[in-house]
């Protein structure tokens, strides 16, 4: 075995070709967003595509502002309750994490003529908004573990060693799995073969651990103008410019478990892999929509929404830490052993388009509802010149593992007394993954159910509204995946069959309440 006097040598750092942050999950995770703005919409579910004078209007359907008779400024602040239940090869967890936010601010500029000067203009109405929506909350935590007879995590290194042999070489340091695995003594080469293979006893069964850790959200900052034609056609357009901020902490750790009595001849104890990523960058999009006024009782919206096309960069610090007959082995950009790999690339997310009803009951009321259609499968990584081949086989993956799929609001709000609401609401967000993206992918999530619920104190010039969503959705995920053939020409073949890497599965409960303070002028 090679001399673990490797790691007080000095090394080389060079920039390693790692794409490996940006994944069909990434592209799925920037693109599935959710409205969160004001405390209200939230109330009754966000079905906002044709009830309007909102401020969360403006990331559904701007024609919302032509609802509008009055100026207005709007905060809301929220806090988000979040647990995941994970079952991982029989072993059951549970993991809790609260944190506060800013779901939206904005203000509303609203010219509406009175009197004989609204009798002549053909526009009753006209708005500019400025202010910010979050769109999109990363905030969660979970981690699963068990013990595992049928692979280990070493084997993501092993395939990235022998589909990459120059990946191992000790005499070009990088953060590739094959530099980290052969480096670490994870792998060991066969002197007549060439290939790698793993050192980790894992028939027996190895105790393996994942936890993940996930912070930061989309913001979008919308600049909106919207205006009413004679009480009938309402119209809108809003520019967002939605800015990005997300990091995951990831740690996986695998050690012999207290039972396994394998052949050990290399004296393997345990290894574990950390992996801090940060992601931060800007998009911009356009959503254009129309309400209708049938009557004072009955109105439609429609509202078309384009991809938001992204300019990302990505932060990537690997580290991983062996222990072998007591021996400790640890590479990370903290002592110099690997890089910190920054990658800036594009993403196109997919266009969306939204068509909804509303029933006014006069004075009391009202009952409205929202049908949403994402094509998910037209999501687009574009990577920097030399990435070609990955590039394809990454658009290729997200067209084969994502659909279309529909999502569905309902809500409704009542008036109790003058100044008194009640609102209720729901919603159905699809199932996203292909079969073939649920076969074959690190993880996927199922469809999402909402539950809304909210109350509002609506004065001349001020109110106030408290809402809370309940949402539910499944994950399964792998610990970790094993790449037989990346898309771009380099294959690995296992000499026998795929190896079995089992799945967790996670239940996420995530709660939010927010609460919104507004002043009419």
């Amino acid at each position: 075995m090679r001399s673990l006097r490797f790691v007080l040598l000095p090394a080389l750092i060079l920039a390693a070709r790692s794409v490996s942050a940006q994944d069909v999950a990434g592209a799925y995770n920037f693109s599935n967003l959710t409205v969160q703005g004001t405390a209200r919409s939230m109330g009754f579910g966000n079905a906002l595509g044709s009830v309007g004078g909102d401020f969360s209007s403006l990331s559904v359907n701007p024609a919302g502002l032509g609802i509008y008779r009055s100026s207005e400024f709007t905060f809301t602040p929220s806090l988000r309750i979040n647990s995941a239940s994970s079952n991982y090869a029989g072993s059951n967890t549970l993991d809790n994490n609260t944190h506060f936010n800013i779901n939206n601010f904005g203000l509303v500029f609203t010219s509406a003529p009175k009197g004989k000067r609204y009798e002549r203009r053909s526009w009753k109405a006209v708005s500019f908004a400025i202010g910010m929506n979050r769109v999109a909350d990363f905030n969660r935590q979970y981690n699963y573990q068990g013990v595992n007879k049928t692979s280990s995590g070493s084997q993501a290194f092993e395939s990235d060693a022998n589909m990459n042999p120059g990946n191992a070489n000790l005499s070009n340091p990088n953060s590739s799995l094959g530099y980290m695995g052969y480096s670490s003594y994870l792998l060991n080469q066969d002197p007549v073969s060439g290939s790698f293979y793993s050192i980790v006893p894992f028939a027996g069964g190895v105790n393996q651990l994942k936890s993940v850790r996930e912070n930061g959200g989309i913001n979008e900052y919308t600049i909106s103008l919207g205006g009413n034609y004679k009480e009938k056609l309402m119209l809108g357009i809003t520019i967002g410019i939605p800015g990005v901020n997300y990091h995951r902490y990831y740690y996986y750790s695998e050690s012999l478990s207290s039972d396994n009595n394998s052949n050990n001849p290399y004296g393997f104890q345990s290894f574990n892999y950390n992996q801090s990523v940060d992601i931060t960058g800007v998009g911009i999009n356009a959503k254009i929509g129309a309400i209708y006024k049938f009557s004072d009782f009955f109105r439609i919206g429609t509202a078309f929404h384009s991809p938001t096309y992204y300019s990302l960069s990505d932060y990537s610090s690997p580290g991983i830490t062996t222990v072998h007959n007591d021996s400790l082995v640890e590479l990370s950009g903290d002592n110099g052993y690997l890089p910190t790999n920054q990658f800036d690339y594009h993403l196109n997310t997919p266009w969306k388009g939204l068509i909804s009803a509303t029933f006014i009951i006069k004075k009391f009321g009202f009952i409205t509802a929202d049908y949403e259609y994402v094509d998910y499968k037209s999501m687009r990584y574009t990577y920097p010149n030399g990435f070609e081949p990955e590039e394809n086989a990454m658009n290729q993956e997200i067209k084969k593992s994502f659909q279309g799929v529909s999502n569905f609001r309902l809500g409704a709000e009542a008036r109790i007394k003058k100044v008194f609401m009640v609102r209720i609401g729901g919603g159905y967000y699809g199932n996203a993954y292909t079969g073939y993206g649920e076969a074959n992918n690190l993880s996927y999530t199922t469809q999402r159910i909402d539950i809304n619920g909210g109350l509002g104190f609506h004065f001349r010039h001020f109110f106030t509204d408290l809402g809370f969503v309940h949402s539910m959705y499944q994950g399964m995920q792998q610990p970790y995946s094993i790449v037989y053939n990346d898309g771009s020409g380099r294959n690995y073949v296992w000499s026998g069959a795929p190896v079995a890497v089992p799945k967790a599965k996670i239940d996420y409960s995530l709660n939010n309440v927010a609460l919104t303070v507004g002043v009419k002028f």
